[in-house]
């Protein structure tokens, strides 16, 4: 194999922004935040909106996350969305 081509694979912190989850996965994403988590090892971190820990498939609940007016415009185009 040819050297120095590779992407560093290192474990990140994904940190979920509505329900401040974290996961610690191996990722090669390159990020320049960093946090210190319990065990006491800095890790890159990575912040996302949506995870398993906050998407209505998983947690079996309905929630709106609100981007830029989309559910608005889907709104005016659909009528309005029935409660379940």
């Amino acid at each position: 194999m040819k050297t120095d081509i590779h992407p560093d694979y290192r474990p990140v912190v994904f940190q979920d922004l509505s329900e401040g989850a974290t996961f610690v996965i191996r990722s090669t994403v390159k990020t320049n935040e960093t946090i210190t988590l319990e065990d006491g090892v800095e890790y890159p971190l990575v912040k996302v909106e949506i995870s398993s820990a906050s998407h209505p498939f998983f947690t079996g609940q309905m929630k709106i996350v609100d981007t830029a007016g989309r559910v608005e415009r889907f709104e005016r185009r659909y009528g309005t969305r029935r409660k379940a």
